[in-house]
């Protein structure tokens, strides 16, 4: 899929994604060799967009389970269509239809509902898809195990179709925010990267990209509060995606630096909890303002 690293980072660019060094080169592995891609990180760093910017990158289709506390294999890989069903059953009852033919045609794969696996799985097309298999740490350590066993061979049996194999094998890419830890032997399948709070170069370049009418002086500005707000002991600190929404906001308020009254107002854009916010105004906003600027100068 990918020639190079370097070619991983310039397409990924391209949809605005800077990669650093080490996400490429993992990307680029993982695409070699065949194996699912294991993202760890706090929430808002960038490991669903990730997902999204490699199906962007190699054209293809993105298909998204997004993991929950209690999803099973039937919500993940497939369903029969019963109300489809039922009512065939009915029109066959009306027609005198052979019982026989009716319970065939039943179980065949025009009544079948694709979950996201099965999806992925028999995908047809070009190029395989990106399979994102959002925040696992969510699901159940009963899915997990599951979840190992469909990745190992990449099929599915059905008892009414038989078995159904990926004639060409997503690329398979994990998030876990690391509420929980996922078992070593899931781990073991996948190429594993963690994924931090960029530097402030980096965090600028992304904002100037994602908001491109912000100006340089508030983009310095913001990313460099962002910068001192990770120091601090917060509850969820802000991430990457906090960062872009902020100066979107600050965009929609045609602000063109940061002031106190500005922060006080926008912290909802910063936090997501209100223990958060009190902490946050038990300090000195101007003193932090002030420091921002001294960073962003250095």
């Amino acid at each position: 899929m990918f020639r190079s690293i370097d070619a991983v980072q310039k397409a990924m660019a391209r949809q605005r994604y800077f990669a650093d060094r080490a996400i490429a080169t993992t990307v680029f592995l993982a695409s070699k060799l065949g194996k699912p891609l294991f993202l760890e990180g706090e929430a808002g760093v960038g490991k669903t967009e990730l997902a999204k910017v490699l199906a962007a990158t190699m054209k293809t289709r993105l298909i998204r389970l997004q993991c929950y506390e209690g999803l099973d294999a039937s919500h993940a890989l497939y369903e029969w269509n019963y109300p489809k069903q039922l009512l065939r059953i009915k029109m066959g009852e009306a027609t005198d239809g052979a019982l026989e033919a009716i319970d065939r045609e039943l179980f065949s794969e025009e009544y079948l509902i694709r979950r996201p696996l099965l999806d992925a799985i028999t995908a047809d097309g070009d190029r395989p898809p990106v399979l994102l298999i959002d925040e696992i740490d969510r699901a159940d350590e009963e899915f997990e195990a599951f979840l190992l066993e469909v990745l190992s061979d990449f099929q599915i049996s059905i008892p009414e179709l038989g078995t159904l194999k990926a004639h060409r094998q997503p690329f398979v890419v994990i998030t876990s925010n690391r509420t929980r830890e996922i078992h070593d032997a899931l781990k073991r399948r996948c190429l594993y990267l963690w994924i931090d709070y960029p530097d402030f170069d980096r965090e600028y370049e992304i904002l100037r990209a994602k908001v491109p009418r912000i100006n340089e002086r508030l983009a310095g500005q913001v990313c460099a509060l962002m910068q001192q707000l990770r120091q601090e002991d917060f509850y969820k600190k802000p991430g990457i995606a906090e960062t872009i929404d902020w100066g979107a906001a600050l965009m929609a308020l045609h602000k063109d630096e940061l002031d106190p009254a500005t922060v006080e107002e926008t912290l909802g854009c910063i936090f997501k909890y209100n223990d958060d916010i009190e902490a946050f105004r038990k300090g000195n906003i101007v003193a932090l303002l002030e420091q921002a600027d001294i960073n962003r100068a250095m």
